[in-house]
């Protein structure tokens, strides 16, 4: 049976999974902020701005009305940017546009600065959906790789297996396969932590420092993102698994991951600024840096390479004095929670 779905975001992502919803039949209606951009979607079937080379199916249209975008959809996708998500949902609460029932969708990977919120809570405290109505999808999902309709696979997490289930329905493809899971705070923090990681391999790549230096950041940092996942009670399982490891190692490795390039740009001697303006894209872990810090600190759990990218990012330590710092804490256990 076919499905209507609303997908609130036009950058690579929520266009390339557009794309997945409608090859797995669905229809499609892709918000975006802009009409020069939604016009040349609905003109050409493809997205100029962030995806030019890819042609999009002919059950996916644009608008810049929500308010059409959400009409008669029963599942609505989040694809917007983790820190302007809150007053865009808080501007269209005002305008009830979705029905009592509407599942709500986090393709976010990103933690609230302030308030520390997973987008999962962002999204029930500005649209009142319960736990059952709400799921997360997280996993090594490249965009880039996504629209040539390579391989990979997700995990859709909600509270409600039947709520998982359902989004699972709507996006399995033969070349996009998800897997359902009950843990949405394991899957949220493995997709912001990911970021926060692949910002300081981007720099160490940027600095010509080597496999085993990023080897060891991946692992390190995945080290990091378990302690505090079962300190907010998550499973380790969770962490280890496609929306914890396997993004992890996908974020970190590529080319066409945002954070990596913009850390990239770091190592290689720009600026902050300078990098922000050569990545065009928005890379969720310079902000979202120091929220996972924020968190870490909440919780008491040290995260040293998180307070490594917060200090060359906010505040201006350079990448060499940064790692040279990393390397010299006290030597300690494996095991140990540092």
């Amino acid at each position: 049976m076919s499905r209507r779905v609303a997908v609130y975001g036009a950058g690579s992502w929520g266009t390339a999974f557009s794309m997945v919803l409608a090859d797995a039949g669905c229809e499609v209606t892709l918000w975006g902020r802009r009409a020069k951009l939604v016009d040349a979607i609905n003109a050409t079937h493809s997205n100029p701005d962030y995806l030019p080379q890819v042609k999009l199916p002919g059950t996916v249209r644009a608008t810049t009305d929500p308010g059409e975008a959400a009409g008669g959809a029963d599942i609505a996708v989040l694809a917007v940017s983790a820190q302007k998500v809150r007053p865009l949902l808080e501007e269209w609460r005002e305008l009830k546009l979705w029905e009592p029932g509407t599942v709500f969708v986090s393709l976010m990977k990103g933690i609230e600065l302030g308030t520390g919120r997973l987008m999962s809570e962002v999204l029930a405290e500005t649209t009142g959906a319960g736990p059952d109505r709400i799921a997360v999808l997280s996993g090594p999902n490249l965009a880039g790789e996504i629209v040539a309709r390579m391989p990979a696979a997700s995990v859709v997490a909600s509270s409600a297996e039947e709520t998982a289930a359902r989004i699972q329905a709507a996006c399995h493809t033969p070349y996009f396969r998800p897997y359902t899971n009950h843990d949405v705070i394991g899957c949220e923090l493995g997709g912001a932590i990911k970021n926060v990681i692949a910002l300081a391999v981007g720099v160490t790549d940027g600095m010509r420092l080597g496999d085993n230096a990023k080897a060891s950041l991946i692992t390190r940092g995945l080290a990091e993102a378990t302690r505090l996942g079962v300190a907010m009670g998550a499973s380790p399982l969770t962490l280890a698994g496609l929306a914890g490891m396997g993004d992890l190692v996908a974020t970190c490795s590529s080319t066409l991951s945002r954070n990596h390039t913009f850390g990239h740009h770091l190592g290689r001697g720009l600026t902050v600024e300078e990098a922000r303006a050569a990545t065009t894209q928005t890379a969720e872990g310079v902000a979202s840096c120091q929220a996972v810090q924020g968190l870490a600190e909440h919780h008491d759990v040290e995260m040293p390479i998180t307070r490594t990218v917060v200090d060359m990012i906010h505040g201006a330590r350079a990448p060499h004095e940064a790692v040279r710092e990393l390397m010299s804490r006290a030597p300690t256990s494996e095991s140990a929670g540092r």
